[in-house]
């Protein structure tokens, strides 16, 4: 059974009072829709760049942005499907989120699956890893020293499905979100359960349990930042053990004061950036008008961020709806200047108007 030891520190306590205060500002501030689409965009970019480039891809943010936007960059296709594949991987969590999933083993190897896919063997994808792991450090391209081994491979369902009971009952015992997605993000680092793509993978899952349990801050948020800008910080802090055995039954405070400082850090920036948008708007004297995306529109545009395009057919698919209203829908995308009309009659389709 899976039992994480941990300690409720000052510190720890203080930043999610300091979360908490955070997240009913920023769930409560109008801004306009064409703002909040633009930070969505923004946090989708930063988490996608941070992530992958964590794992050593060599797109930087703008070359990011132009993948997302589907168009060409100059760069080895593994790195461009690395960046393709969160994208995908973050409209499935959303997805997830929407249809109330439980989430189980079946969901962390979904997950790989999307993550790895044309980057790694077919049957490697989304299926736990047949052979031993090592995390090693590199100078240049020689092994400097072995950091950490993971548990053997047929151990692997035993310790993921040990994971997924914690979860669900971290859920009915009502352990604070945040906490339960950093001890998730650990337990997959520890468990290490596939040949490649562990730490997009566990990083995925904490974003998914954040945005399950209502702290998906309107997804303005971008952890994989934090930990981008000082991998080092990042890589001690998470790196508790020499195996799995050291990692199991060590304590996990120091991660969780990390994890969440970094929360409460891009929780405060997020707020930084808001409190002004809405202030904007009370100067321009526009709080009468459109302040925030209702549901509907927020699923249009997660799935134009993942597409790139959109057309009635597909909005009648994902709200499930008449064509006519779905044609109204797009309509008012329009009017809020989010989308952009092309070509015209039967062929025709929207885009995001940036």
């Amino acid at each position: 059974m899976f039992e994480p030891k941990y300690t409720i520190t000052h510190q720890i306590l203080n930043d999610l009072m300091k979360v908490a205060e955070i997240k009913s500002l920023v769930l409560h501030t109008p801004i306009l829709p064409k703002q909040e689409l633009k930070l969505r965009r923004q946090a989708l970019a930063r988490m996608i760049h941070s992530s992958t480039s964590i794992e050593g891809n060599i797109l930087n943010r703008y070359e990011v942005e132009k993948v997302l936007a589907g168009k060409k960059v100059d760069a080895p296709q593994r790195d461009i499907f690395e960046v393709k594949n969160y994208r995908d991987a973050l409209y499935y969590i959303s997805k997830f989120v929407e249809k109330k999933r439980k989430i189980t083993a079946k969901t962390i190897l979904e997950i790989h699956g999307l993550v790895a896919k044309n980057t790694i063997a077919q049957a490697q994808c989304g299926h736990f890893r047949k052979d031993k792991v090592y995390v090693v450090v590199r100078r240049g391209s020689k092994i400097i020293k072995v950091s950490y081994t993971g548990p053997g491979a047929n151990q692997l369902p035993k310790l993921t499905g040990n994971l997924v009971k914690w979860l669900n009952q971290a859920g009915k015992k009502n352990i604070c979100p945040i906490i339960t997605a950093a001890i998730a993000h650990s337990e997959i680092a520890a468990i290490h359960p596939f040949a490649d793509g562990n730490g997009r993978t566990a990083r995925l899952l904490a974003t998914l349990i954040l945005y399950q349990r209502g702290y998906d801050f309107r997804k303005f948020f971008a952890l994989e930042s934090y930990y981008n800008q000082n991998r080092p910080a990042y890589y001690k802090a998470i790196h508790l053990g020499k195996n799995y055995k050291e990692r199991a039954q060590g304590d996990l405070t120091i991660w969780l004061e990390y994890f969440i400082k970094g929360f409460k850090t891009e929780m405060e920036s997020i707020k930084n950036t808001v409190i002004p948008l809405s202030l904007d708007v009370k100067m321009k004297g526009k709080i009468g008008g459109q302040v925030y995306l209702d549901k509907n529109q927020i699923k249009i545009v997660d799935f134009m961020m993942t597409m790139g395009r959109i057309d009635s057919n597909d909005v009648v698919d994902i709200l499930s709806v008449a064509k006519r209203t779905a044609q109204l829908y797009l309509q008012d995308l329009v009017k809020l200047k989010l989308l952009r009309k092309e070509e015209k009659g039967p062929a025709s389709f929207y885009v995001l108007n940036t």
